[in-house]
């Protein structure tokens, strides 16, 4: 656990401007306390005390504002940096030397059980606000925009900005999109809402003259 504090501490003042020296990251950055606290909530998670290792984790979300989960699994040289704000569900992975921003989710869509959170590659980088939800995983050194919105696997070397997520860039070679004819979400979820309404009003109306013969 030193070697990692260590390491953890050198990894924050190699990428944080602000970091003036190693007491001040140590004492006064939030993301670190919240990487500390999680190893051993996760070192109890995996001997199946569940209570402890959340009670561990909640501890560390109230001080902190970053609420990881204690099953999440985390590499080293995480900077979570300002870090309010930032949800890291259960079976999320991490990989070394990535790098987070304030009110970040690494979710699941509530659909899958199993394995339903994110993998994020080696020297990831994701902007404020930014949501990767699935069991996919982002690549190494790939790039995820602020605000943007991640529902798919994002290669590595890559670019991806917007809602849904979209590749913009691939190493050092920018990716031509068809911002025309993207699909509004919006626009697509009111649709599948007429169609489940047109639905039901057609199972309603076979009910009632169902009811209706009955009585005759």
């Amino acid at each position: 656990m030193c070697k990692n504090l260590v390491y953890d501490i050198k990894s924050i003042m190699d990428r944080d401007p602000a970091a003036r020296n190693p007491i001040e990251v140590f004492l006064l950055y939030p993301g670190l306390w919240a990487v500390i606290l999680h190893r051993p909530a996760h070192f109890f998670y995996k001997c199946k005390c569940y209570f402890l290792a959340r009670l561990i984790s909640q501890v560390s979300r109230f001080f902190t504002g970053i609420e990881i989960h204690p099953g999440a699994k985390i590499g080293k040289g995480l900077l979570i940096d300002h870090g309010m704000g930032v949800v890291i569900g259960e079976t999320t992975e991490i990989g070394d030397d990535v790098t987070i921003y304030q009110g970040v989710t690494l979710g699941g869509t509530g659909k899958e059980t199993g394995k339903r959170h994110p993998t994020i590659g080696n020297n990831v980088l994701i902007g404020a606000g930014a949501k990767i939800l699935g069991p996919f995983r982002v690549g190494d050194n790939a790039k995820i925009a602020a605000n943007a919105v991640v529902l798919s696997e994002v290669e590595a070397n890559s670019t991806c900005v917007g809602v849904p997520g979209r590749t913009v860039k691939k190493g050092s070679e920018r990716v031509d999109l068809d911002w025309v004819h993207i699909p509004d979400p919006v626009a697509q979820e009111l649709c599948r809402l007429l169609y489940r309404i047109e639905k039901l009003e057609k199972q309603i109306d076979n009910n009632s003259d169902s009811g209706k013969e009955e009585q005759n």
